[in-house]
């Protein structure tokens, strides 16, 4: 156990009931051996929602108290697990709120710098976590997306974990995920956004063109 988790148990009011991993390695895909194994894993936390069966106006005392210990716990966890954050070439994050929650509050608790800055730290990020935030019973899918961490245009790296957790999150808890790859997919052959930027012509900073 970390020293962080150490203290963050008996300092901070960040109810963790279970921490579950999810590790996946992937050696022939599409009737062809991948050229080096493909591994995509997860790290979620089930933590106790509280906002749970009320209306509560103002989010940001929980945030700011719960976000950035959680943040720090899955990035320590997940790093660990992919062997190093130089390891992880695709990174994303995803919550699932239970049935007694608001969407709001998976949001809440994954929708802030203080919560992903230390995973795009740890993995040496430039682009954004790109993100799932859903509401559903135990055993409902937590689908994490992952891009490359640093081009946000390689589409080899436009991943999704899924996995579920058979008894979370309960009505009253938010599942809090954090997922990665060491690679793109394997046999990657469908072009880059860049290249259909320029066919069409548009601007990289403009591709919609207008």
């Amino acid at each position: 156990m970390y020293l962080s988790e150490i203290w963050l148990r008996c300092h901070v009011p960040l109810e963790i009931r279970k921490i579950v991993i999810y590790d996946e390695e992937v050696l022939v895909e599409g009737f062809r051996k991948a050229k080096k194994p493909w591994r995509m894993f997860a790290v979620a936390a089930v933590v106790k929602n509280p906002w749970a069966g009320r209306f509560v106006e103002d989010l940001k005392p929980e945030i700011l108290t719960l976000a950035p210990p959680l943040g720090e716990l899955l990035t320590n966890r997940i790093t660990d697990l992919a062997g190093s954050g130089d390891a992880i070439e695709a990174y994303g994050k995803a919550a699932v709120v239970g049935l007694d929650g608001e969407v709001e509050h998976a949001s809440g608790l994954i929708h802030t710098l203080r919560f992903g800055n230390f995973y795009r730290e740890a993995v040496g990020a430039k682009s954004y976590l790109s993100f799932t935030n859903t509401r559903g019973p135990a055993n409902a899918p937590i689908m994490v997306p992952l891009m490359d961490k640093n081009d946000a245009g390689k589409r080899s790296h436009y991943l999704t974990i899924q996995f579920s957790i058979s008894d979370a999150p309960r009505a009253d808890e938010i599942v809090v995920a954090l997922g990665g790859a060491t690679g793109g997919r394997p046999h990657h052959r469908i072009g880059d956004r860049y290249q259909d930027l320029k066919d069409l012509g548009h601007d990289a900073d403009n591709p919609a063109s207008v």
